[in-house]
């Protein structure tokens, strides 16, 4: 679960302001920081198709944009979710200019990079039991010592910390979790993901400390896990258990992998995006690693992906709606706005505003700040809060994987890029599954968790086409030229033995672990 934004290559600086045609001017950011704001930042033509490259880190800057189009609307950002305080609002937003923002993510091919994130659980490894908050404390406060990382404070406690476009984030339960920078290669993602588990690893052993990659705490049960002192997981702890059963599950018991890739037009997302979407199951039945819920066999190869058919419905799923014909960022944009809020942050305060709605926000009638006009600061936290099977921000999430040794951490970005960012193979994959019904896109997500590559589909099982699709990955990595496709063996070797990582889990515990999931910590040990 993902709530950092991820950095884009970088963009021009320009040292004015310029005011658009249309007389919409916008400055937001922080007060303090309103002088480098005007400086720094750069004003955009925000297009609707024909799209610039934009970057998030601790500011939002956006190169300007040739070119005719729809819409247009010039904006001055300095974005990071979450900000402190809204400094200038010279007119309040519209809906256009949240397409806008969405459509300032596209980019030419040559800019495209690789985002990966990754989430583990941090265990003591004598007892086995969970990290409490005060070891998470030390251990990031010794890697910042120890490797130059910039620490990123909530009030008095430490909640994380950056490096460049790096990024290490806690999530509610204390998943440890990386937001690596966008690159352009996965030898690159590689060894950075090698990088950071070193740097980890280094400190975290001298306190006694090991890391599992696994989808799903295996051992323990919610009242075993330590709540991480962030204000806008108080309040998704208050709302979760009123719009799903399993939401306190998914926030304190999960860890994902997750790749985000670029796009270069309206129409390139929508490509890219369809093709995330149906094929998501058969990522979660390659990656499938989560079989354990409190010692036992919990009855699913992906506990993780079972966890998000009960979360909350209205910002989950596998949105059929991406499909019509109709579809494009403002659809999307329409969309988000009917999902319920969570939160504002104003003053480094999160506000509850858990249920209530973005559009009644963008008309300055938000119950919970009565008179207030949302920033694109707020849009782009709001955005964070919605969890569906490929999420669309200024790039596309692909988040359908359960956590899992390092050897897939490299193996989830590879299997996307060697689809999506290939056109040969993005073709094959939406002339694959042109036909499929929105029922039968909803059938695999519904039994995958429990039943992987042998789902059932149509004449044959989802093996059958994880096997086509793994064999079109390696083919687009090939044709990239940058000698990647054996990062793809880890799932190759699912396809080929039709075995998920679950399953030989499965197999051990019933075997040589002797029913016993403590083996697990050693097994899939960081």
């Amino acid at each position: 679960m993902a709530l950092m934004s991820r950095t884009s290559p970088s963009c021009k600086l320009r040292n004015e302001i310029m005011q658009s045609r249309t007389g919409y001017n916008l400055v937001f950011g922080t007060i303090k920081n309103v002088e480098t704001a005007r400086t720094r930042m750069n004003c955009l033509n925000f297009p609707s198709s024909s799209c610039c490259s934009s970057k998030i880190a601790h500011s939002l800057r956006i190169d300007d944009v040739s070119g005719s189009c729809k819409r247009r609307r010039q904006v001055i950002v300095a974005a990071s979710p979450p900000t402190e305080d809204v400094a200038v609002v010279t007119e309040p937003l519209t809906k256009e200019d949240l397409i806008a923002y969405l459509a300032s993510g596209c980019k030419p091919k040559e800019k495209w990079r690789i985002g990966t994130e990754h989430e583990k659980f941090g265990f003591e490894i004598q007892t086995l039991r969970p990290m409490k908050y005060e070891q998470i404390s030390e251990l990031l406060y010794g890697i910042s010592e120890r490797f130059d990382w910039e620490k990123v404070m909530e009030g008095d406690y430490i909640i994380g910390l950056k490096q460049g476009k790096q990024s290490i984030s806690l999530e509610p339960g204390g998943q440890f979790e990386l937001s690596g920078a966008p690159l352009e290669t996965l030898h690159q993602t590689c060894a950075e993901v090698n990088s950071h588990l070193y740097q980890v690893k280094a400190v975290a052993e001298e306190m006694g400390i090991g890391f599992l990659g696994i989808g799903f705490q295996p051992k323990w049960g919610l009242k075993d896990i330590p709540v991480m002192p962030k204000g806008r997981y108080e309040i998704m702890r208050n709302y979760m258990p009123k719009v799903g059963s399993l939401g306190l599950d998914m926030m304190f018991r999960t860890c994902t992998v997750q790749v985000n890739l670029d796009f270069s037009s309206e129409a390139d997302m929508i490509r890219k995006f369809r093709a995330g979407l149906a094929l998501q199951p058969i990522a979660t039945a390659l990656f499938a690693n989560s079989p354990f819920t409190e010692g036992k066999p919990n009855g699913f190869l992906s506990m993780r992906s079972q966890i998000w058919t009960d979360t909350d419905n209205n910002r989950a799923g596998m949105l059929p709606f991406v499909f019509d014909d109709s579809f494009g960022f403002e659809q999307y944009v329409d969309y988000a706005l009917d999902v319920p809020m969570y939160f504002v942050y104003r003053k480094k305060k999160y506000i509850d505003c858990s249920g209530m709605s973005f559009r009644d926000f963008l008309a300055g009638e938000l119950p919970c700040i009565p008179g207030e006009l949302p920033t694109l600061n707020d849009w782009e936290n709001h955005l964070t809060t919605i969890f569906p099977e490929v999420r669309l921000k200024r790039y596309l999430e692909m988040r359908g994987a359960d956590g899992g040794p390092w050897r897939r951490l490299c193996a989830l970005p590879a299997f996307w890029v060697g689809l999506l960012y290939d056109e040969v193979s993005l073709q094959n994959v939406l002339d694959m599954i042109a036909d499929w019904t929105p029922e039968e896109r909803q059938m695999l997500r519904n039994k995958v968790p429990k039943t992987g590559l042998k789902t059932p589909f149509r004449d044959g099982y989802l093996r059958d086409l994880a096997e086509y699709v793994v064999q079109l990955a390696k083919d687009g990595l090939e044709r990239r030229g940058f000698k990647e496709s054996g990062f793809l063996n880890e799932v190759k070797e699912v396809v080929r033995t039709g075995v998920t990582p679950a399953e030989k889990l499965l197999e051990m515990y019933n075997g040589k672990w002797g029913q016993s999931v403590d083996p697990v910590f050693e097994e899939l040990l960081y």
